[in-house]
């Protein structure tokens, strides 16, 4: 969690605010009290996304499957107001870490008696889920929240009641609604979808706890394959402890007939007290412990009577509140914000590929806010507009360097500082969430003579800062302006940053409370190898007569940072309300702006072009580009910034 930061608003309804829990191409979740002392998760939506009917109609069938749940081992809707200027909603905050992280990065398997815990902990939620009617369609294991009462199931962005699900896990487009390694064989095949659909997923996700890895292997092979092994192969349960396969197998049936109930399940298995290991357990402590620090802080006020945590002033964060209840100002801004740390890479729940959408939307539109309890930090945290000393990074400075380098003339920047340099803010190298780049050229103090592009938070954001002060081992960025905004007006003008230079090749970013570390990147106009270069087409996942009337490319280009390099192109029928296709087509062309030099090479989100069908959404999540080879032949590989598979093409010129 991170402090507020002067343009957040006090509360939102009847709710305070008490810091800030991350943020998405959605909107923002702000950690909150109620009058009664209960903290909750605040879920706001963004302007520009509250302005559509369409997504409004969206966001309130998500807070109504919410309400219809309840709370019985998910998280509780507290508060809401879908009618607001930008809508809200208030969410029992769940303070603990996804399954995802635990066995992930964190833990590793789970010990037999935690998974048959976890089997009965989430056989009572989805047994709750369904009497309410609803089937959830997107159980994986960074949807499973783990607290020390039991797990949490989160994210509903895609739950549907049972006597609506009549199209699977695919559209009509063909784009896939759920997440390949986590789906049912009827969510592959496009059927109609029962309880027994989220009972398979959640004998994939009990593998996954005993095992680390899924019982039906990775997208390495291809996203087609994986969901041809689900629809048809049987499970590896390799490794899976023999007092668990036949739980999990009966659960991973092929035939949804065949598979327990979730009640069964719930109802038959015994729950160890504690349910999870003592490692485990002290984790969660040890997040308690920050969590009421945080609330303890946010009870003092920084002299101004809001009741605000003493922060400084930051001109990149949003403030996003609506009229009614949420009432406040309305704002946006474009730095880099975090990803869910209680979740690995980001969950993906928000916005999810709906009707007549196409494979690459539901790989590139997936990175929105979650359930408000799987949301982590917001980064970016930078400091006030004037304070040239209050966010330095200290560092242990470097060998010393000839005076050539080292003796700035008139505080002009020293020549190891010049040039580009990249970094990663959240993920890793191989697999970013958040990036930045700054290029710095020479100049005096008070000239703009740093480029920014920063990719994350559903933005692509790049301006100019000016110098405060450089020396020998440490350059200050003051003030900045915007140059490019994607999607249009969605960025503000980053504040101060400080790099520490550790070697020729590596310098120290901060910004406030953020780090990370940079290294030396390349400029100039040809960025991308020529391997990657030309048209790519991806596989369809649409059988029949209409087959070729579908079309999903991409076309990349040479240029430097900055420039449009991506171009995907999809074509489909249109059609009507039933889903029956029409005569005529959709036609959508979206770009993307090229924003490392480093790869996996990043792309802004995508733009539709001027005058595109009402139907070509923006899809608003960066994505990197990998190239690899699957059967001797070049695979492209799409992914989103997100905890979700790539979409693949493969040469088509």
């Amino acid at each position: 969690m991170e402090p507020l930061n002067a343009e957040d608003p006090v509360s939102i309804g009847p709710f305070r605010l008490i810091g800030r829990l991350g943020a998405g191409g959605m909107g923002r979740v702000f950690l909150a009290r109620s009058a009664g002392g209960r903290t909750v998760a605040v879920k706001v939506v963004h302007a520009e996304l509250a302005a559509q009917d369409e997504f409004r109609r969206r966001f309130a069938r998500e807070v109504e499957a919410l309400e219809r749940v309840g709370g019985t081992g998910t998280a509780p809707v507290l508060g809401s107001d879908t009618a607001a200027a930008s809508p809200w909603v208030a969410i029992g905050y769940v303070p603990g870490p996804s399954l995802r992280t635990v066995v992930g990065d964190e833990y590793g398997p789970l010990p037999p008696d935690t998974v048959r815990a976890l089997a009965a902990g989430l056989g009572r939620a989805l047994d709750h889920i369904h009497r309410a009617g609803l089937v959830h369609r997107d159980l994986k294991p960074s949807n499973v929240l783990l607290t020390v009462d039991g797990p949490r199931v989160i994210d509903f962005g895609i739950a549907r009641a049972v006597d609506t699900v009549t199209d699977g896990g695919l559209t009509s487009t063909g784009a896939v609604v759920g997440s390949p390694g986590f789906m049912s064989p009827e969510q592959v095949r496009g059927e109609k979808l029962t309880p027994a659909s989220d009972v398979f997923c959640l004998g994939s996700v009990l593998a996954y706890a005993a095992t680390g890895r899924s019982p039906f292997g990775t997208s390495d092979s291809g996203v087609h394959a994986l969901m041809f092994r689900i629809a048809h192969d049987e499970p590896d349960l390799t490794d899976v402890a023999p007092a668990l396969t036949g739980l999990i197998r009966a659960c991973l049936a092929k035939d949804p007939a065949a598979r327990p109930t979730a009640a069964e399940i719930a109802e038959t298995l015994p729950v160890a007290d504690p349910w999870l290991p003592a490692d485990v357990l002290a984790r969660l402590g040890r997040h308690a412990a920050r969590l009421l620090e945080a609330e303890g802080g946010a009870e003092g006020t920084d002299g101004s009577g809001t009741g605000r945590l003493p922060v400084p002033e930051d001109g990149d964060r949003h403030t996003r509140t609506g009229s009614g209840s949420g009432s406040g100002s309305d704002r946006t801004a474009g730095g880099p914000a975090a990803d869910d740390p209680t979740a690995g890479p980001p969950t993906a729940g928000g916005p999810r590929p709906r009707s007549r959408r196409r494979v690459l939307v539901a790989a590139l539109t997936t990175a929105a806010v979650a359930a408000a309890a799987g949301i982590g930090y917001a980064l970016w945290p930078l400091g006030a507009p004037g304070d040239d000393t209050g966010h330095e990074g200290k560092g242990t400075g470097s060998p010393s360097r000839s005076s050539a380098s080292s003796s700035p003339s008139a505080g002009a920047i020293p020549a190891a500082f010049l040039g580009a340099w990249e970094g990663v803010l959240q993920g890793t190298q191989e697999h970013p969430r958040e990036t930045v780049r700054i290029e710095l050229v020479q100049g005096a103090p008070g000239t703009k003579t740093a480029v920014y592009t920063h990719v994350g938070d559903g933005r692509l954001c790049m301006g100019r800062s000016r110098l405060v002060s450089a020396d020998e081992d440490k350059v200050v960025l003051g003030e900045s302006d915007v140059t490019t905004s994607v999607p249009a007006q969605r960025c503000l003008a980053a504040a101060h940053q400080t790099l520490t230079l550790r070697s020729p090749e590596v310098l120290e970013w901060s910004s406030g409370a953020a780090k990370a570390t940079f290294r030396k990147a390349r400029t100039g106009s040809e960025i991308l190898p020529g391997k990657y270069l030309g048209r790519w087409k991806s596989d369809p996942l649409v059988e029949g007569p209409e087959r070729d009337r579908y079309t999903n490319e991409v076309t990349i280009t040479q240029g430097p940072v900055g420039a449009a390099v991506f171009r995907s192109l999809s074509a489909y029928p249109r059609t009507d309300d039933e889903g029956r296709a029409l005569a005529d087509s959709v036609n959508c062309t979206w770009t993307g702006i090229l924003a490392s030099t480093t790869a996996p090479y990043v792309i802004g989100p995508l733009t539709a072009d001027p005058g595109a069908d009402s139907e070509c959404q923006l899809m608003d999540v960066g994505s990197y580009l990998v190239l690899t080879t699957y059967q001797g032949k070049e695979l492209l590989q799409v992914y989103p910034m997100t905890d979700t598979e790539p979409a693949e093409y493969r040469r088509a010129d």
